[in-house]
């Protein structure tokens, strides 16, 4: 009986271990990423950060034309010219971007997003929102934009369609720039915008 006991108390002590490990896992993750991309963009001006934005834009339509319907109809989007990401198990992914209304550049956007699930490796992408109303841009700009567990990204290859109907007023598109990761799900994102001082 004695022995249950402490088999039990040994296991219990183990799992907490785990958990805690899994936890720090996350955070250093999350950290790394935020950190690396903060480097990366730092004294990276908004205006480059537009060009840039531009011009990732341009390259997905020209790999997809299908896009150019969305560009031409669509109220507004944003778009994250390269978004870390990296994952064991739990994931973390940041990136920094512009958000366009009626495709004039309005404000930067910070993404980043935590998840917990089957996926491995490290990759870099851009990712493209394009809100099909007035009423999700400005859940997107209100920090009111929620993209649920199941949410998942049209993945752009070159020739490929890029057929995807708006779903809550948004349609995702992203187009891997290096790495492999198993795991294509955006559920979790979340967004914080700061207007472009003109």
């Amino acid at each position: 009986m004695m022995k249950h006991k402490k088999s039990k108390a040994v296991k219990s002590l183990k799992l907490e271990k785990m958990k805690k490990s899994t936890i720090n896992l996350v955070v250093l993750l999350g950290m790394t990423i935020t950190s690396q991309i903060s480097m990366a963009q730092t004294g990276e001006s908004n205006s480059e950060l537009v060009q840039e934005s531009q011009e990732v834009l341009t390259n997905m339509i020209k790999k997809s034309p299908n896009l150019q319907s969305y560009y031409d109809q669509s109220f507004g989007y944003a778009i994250f010219p390269k978004v870390t990401k990296a994952g064991s198990s739990v994931g973390a992914a940041a990136g920094k971007g512009i958000v366009f209304k009626k495709q004039k550049a309005i404000s930067t956007s910070k993404l980043k997003q935590l998840t917990i699930g089957f996926q491995f490796g490290a990759q870099k992408y851009s990712e493209v929102i394009f809100f099909q109303n007035e009423e999700a841009y400005n859940k997107f700009m209100n920090k009111k934009l929620k993209l649920n567990g199941q949410a998942s990204a049209v993945a752009l290859k070159r020739g490929a369609s890029a057929d995807l109907s708006y779903s809550d007023g948004v349609s995702v598109f992203t187009q891997v720039k290096g790495g492999l990761m198993f795991e294509a799900s955006i559920g979790g994102q979340y967004f914080s915008n700061k207007s472009i001082e003109n």
